[in-house]
């Protein structure tokens, strides 16, 4: 699916539709060049599932987890990595990434995947491609095959 965004709230908006979709153990992988919306649509997806913590980008610490209090009681974590200054895949496992990728009690969103192939590998994978249009407007494209309501 395609979208179009005119301001970060409606980028929340569109990620709170995919939120509906997603269930534990499910990738979201955010592709886009700087500034183009990522941590926006994480903030949108993070609201939607209920949490009340401020969203910021984990850049410095690769990876902030979130606590799930929601309708679904097997899904207990939001993870959301930063792979921007990564300089390998093992400086993620070295912060414990992979006891959550893929782990049917959490759900991972993902910056800047093109950076860890290998831990995405045989996962269940929604990709979230962000493009800038003009300064004030992101094309958002959501592909995930069994996905629906998105």
């Amino acid at each position: 699916m395609e979208y179009v965004s005119r301001s970060p709230e409606e980028t929340r908006q569109i990620a709170a539709r995919l939120a509906a979709a997603l269930r534990g153990g499910d990738v979201v992988a955010l592709s886009g060049d700087l500034g183009a919306g990522k941590t926006t649509f994480v903030q949108g997806l993070a609201r939607a599932l209920g949490v009340a913590a401020e969203i910021t980008s984990p850049t410095f610490t690769l990876m902030n987890v979130y606590s799930l209090v929601g309708p679904d009681p097997t899904l207990k974590y939001l993870v959301h990595i930063d792979t921007y200054r990564l300089k390998n895949e093992d400086e993620l496992l070295a912060v414990g990434a992979e006891d959550y990728i893929g782990d049917p009690a959490s759900l991972c969103l993902i910056e800047w995947p093109e950076k860890i192939p290998g831990l995405l590998r045989g996962k269940n994978l929604a990709t979230v491609s962000l493009a800038h249009t003009d300064p004030a407007t992101r094309t958002i494209c959501i592909t995930k095959k069994h996905l629906s309501g998105v």
